[in-house]
């Protein structure tokens, strides 16, 4: 299986680090990023990403309030245990993200029914492992920059 990716998309509405965020964050609680994982350094995934490293830091201040991540000195940034209690989605967020979606899906002339059809198409992938490639930090779009996680990739021991 190939390691996720992060990517952000800097003519989004929702800034960089709130991408980021919540990427990781959906990687986490999926579980497709697992208790232990390393996570790249703040330094590295913004070289990655093309991004100041004040970006970065501030979603890996917001996934460690959030009790999704743990940062030691000298163990680096990895996964924390998921929290007992179910977590809700945030519903602004959710608003938000769909309207990017639909703004940018409308503005390549899709209709309503294209969008929908695109969107259970990206949910019914969900359980299929998405393509990453490995060379992290390039995309076609150059609006867009990847990275792949964990770039580090080692489980705590």
């Amino acid at each position: 299986m190939s390691d996720p990716a992060v990517r952000v998309d800097t003519t989004s509405q929702v800034p960089p680090y709130e991408q980021i965020r919540a990427q990781l964050a959906a990687l986490i609680r999926t579980g497709r990023l697992v208790e232990g994982e390393r996570l790249p350094t703040v330094r590295q995934l913004a070289v990655d990403l093309g991004l100041a490293p004040g970006t970065v830091a501030r979603a890996y201040r917001e996934l460690e309030a959030a009790q999704l991540i743990r940062t030691r000195r000298g163990a680096g940034t990895r996964v924390a245990p998921l929290p007992d209690a179910p977590h809700g989605h945030d519903v602004h967020q959710l608003s938000t993200l769909a309207r990017d979606f639909t703004a940018a899906a409308r503005a390549l002339g899709a209709g309503t029914e294209d969008i929908l059809t695109a969107v259970r198409k990206a949910l019914d992938s969900e359980s299929e492992p998405a393509p990453a490639s490995r060379h992290s930090g390039s995309s076609a779009n150059p609006t867009e920059a990847s990275a792949t996680i964990p770039a580090v990739g080692s489980r705590a021991r």
